[in-house]
């Protein structure tokens, strides 16, 4: 096993991170090339976390992109002509003075890992790199206590629900590497990020400067102290929100742990973030949530939120107290045949055991600080395939909006809505009928014949109440009967994106 190398801090530094950048944009250090280097096959089982597919790839390549391919995607020390050859903006004293590597003899060795991260947002489509602490791929042991994670995919997946709006003022709570707060920078004027971990915040401020990004500023402290009495447009978080024990000997990692018993760090956030929301504004993160002594998860959650806020909470999934700590046990390094695996079951368990927890969720939360005189609030489990998730909940949100006022007059099908029908054999009649959803909550919803009916004569053209006059004739029942029956349903298909308001 690779010992944990010196743990000294990134050092950001503006001139010698744009070398670094020129270094790296001169030898094509992008996620395309490095996988046109060394192929797909050994791409994809680096991302599994086998390296000698590339090394073998590699073989004893000494250009520049082989370098630094090999001194920062796979974490392995370089000779240091090589290195030199590679970084000739950079230079040595350089890759020492940021913090991102160290000489040691004929080599340099790898302080940091530097990847590649494409994106994709309504700008269109873009890269950054990210600089992040050592990983288990490289050290081969567990992680330390104050490791600062790259992109995983927890830090996707907010990218991907977060609504893009250009606004003014943003916050990233408990930013990690920065990756959300540079994703964030992209739309909005000023972003604020924050960190309880000193090192995440240099690698936060190294990486905007990397990325020449020149609208975050970083800020030390938990939760909101860091922004007493400010208001953002947007926040956004992807807190420490792995339920721990606490307990001695039990490790504590700052990117995941935050310092609290159970879920209450997720509580705490929900409860103070919408007194930093300007009218308006609104806060997405991830988080845990526990069901507890027969108290559903997600209705603990709505306990949590003002009953004047604008609540979306989607859970993706459940799992048991066993299976969620045998995850955080293996995410942290610890696997079943060390020796060390046993005594931490045993003290996530215990630590269940004794707030009578019986699952742990785990999902997406979005808040919006409306005026309160309809407040959405939607908790809801969500389990299927899902995309294009920002444009969704924006979509749900605008939905909502309309809906204060009345159904609008006339509706149209939403383009990525299919009709199923299941028969018995030898009925003419469907037993089953179902409105699937192609895109966005990807949604299934059983509908009645005349539903059926009403949303597929929704094209634009007739109104609301005309589609629903010729249906009451059709199906020889009263107007007012139809409608009472009808109008909620209606009501939910605007809300869920089957159905849209004509322009």
């Amino acid at each position: 096993m690779t010992a944990v190398p010196d743990r000294d801090h990134p050092r950001p530094d503006l001139p010698l991170a744009q070398a670094l950048a020129a270094d790296l944009d001169a030898a094509d250090f992008r996620s395309d090339p490095l996988r046109r280097l060394w192929g797909e096959a050994a791409d994809d089982a680096l991302g599994r976390g086998m390296r000698e597919p590339v090394l073998r790839t590699l073989g004893a390549r000494d250009d520049a992109l082989s370098t630094l391919g090999r001194l920062w995607v796979l974490g392995m020390p370089q000779p240091l002509t090589a290195v030199e050859g590679a970084l000739p903006r950079l230079g040595l004293s350089g890759v020492a003075a940021l913090g991102l590597g160290r000489v040691d003899g004929s080599e340099v060795v790898p302080l940091a890992v530097i990847r590649p991260q494409s994106f994709v947002d309504a700008d269109g489509v873009g890269e950054w790199w990210i600089a992040s602490d050592l990983d288990e791929l490289v050290l081969g042991t567990s992680l330390p206590a104050d490791h600062v994670l790259g992109v995983g995919g927890a830090s996707r997946t907010l990218a991907e629900l977060v609504i893009g709006a250009p606004i003014e003022r943003a916050l990233d709570l408990g930013t990690g590497c920065g990756i959300q707060a540079l994703l964030v920078s992209r739309h909005a004027s000023v972003v604020v990020a924050t960190d309880v971990s000193e090192r995440a915040l240099a690698y936060a401020e190294l990486n905007a400067q990397l990325n020449g990004v020149q609208n975050v500023e970083v800020r030390h402290g938990s939760l909101f102290e860091p922004v007493a009495g400010e208001a953002f447009d947007l926040i956004v978080s992807n807190p420490p929100f792995v339920i721990t024990p606490r307990v001695h000997g039990v490790p504590e990692y700052e990117y995941r742990d935050g310092g609290l018993v159970g879920d209450a760090l997720v509580e705490a956030f929900l409860r103070e973030a919408p007194a930093h929301l300007t009218p308006g504004g609104a806060a997405q993160l991830l988080g845990n949530w526990e069901s507890r002594d027969g108290v559903a998860g997600l209705d603990r959650v709505r306990s949590w939120v003002r009953e004047d806020v604008d609540a979306w909470v989607i859970q993706r999934e459940e799992l048991s107290p066993l299976a969620y700590a045998e995850l955080w046990i293996r995410d942290g390094g610890t696997l079943p045949r060390d020796a060390d695996f046993t005594r931490l079951l045993t003290a996530w368990l215990d630590d269940f055991d004794a707030r009578g927890v019986t699952a742990v969720g785990f999902g997406y939360i979005l808040l919006r600080r409306g005026d309160g005189s309809h407040p959405l609030r939607r908790f809801e489990s969500i389990t299927q395939p899902v995309s294009n998730l920002g444009r969704a909940l924006a979509a749900g949100l605008a939905a909502h909006d309309v809906l204060a006022t009345g159904i609008p007059p006339r509706l149209i099908t939403a383009p990525d809505i299919t009709e199923a029908r299941h028969y018995m054999p030898g009925n003419d009649d469907p037993s089953v009928i179902e409105l699937r959803q192609g895109g966005g909550f990807g949604r299934t919803i059983a509908v009645d014949p005349a539903l059926a009916g009403f949303v597929g004569a929704c094209d634009g053209e007739l109104t609301v109440s005309q589609i629903a006059a010729a249906l009451a004739d059709l199906f020889e029942v009263p107007l007012a009967e139809l409608w009472k029956e009808m109008e909620p349903r209606i009501r939910q298909l605007v809300l869920d994106g089957i159905l849209l308001p004509a322009e």
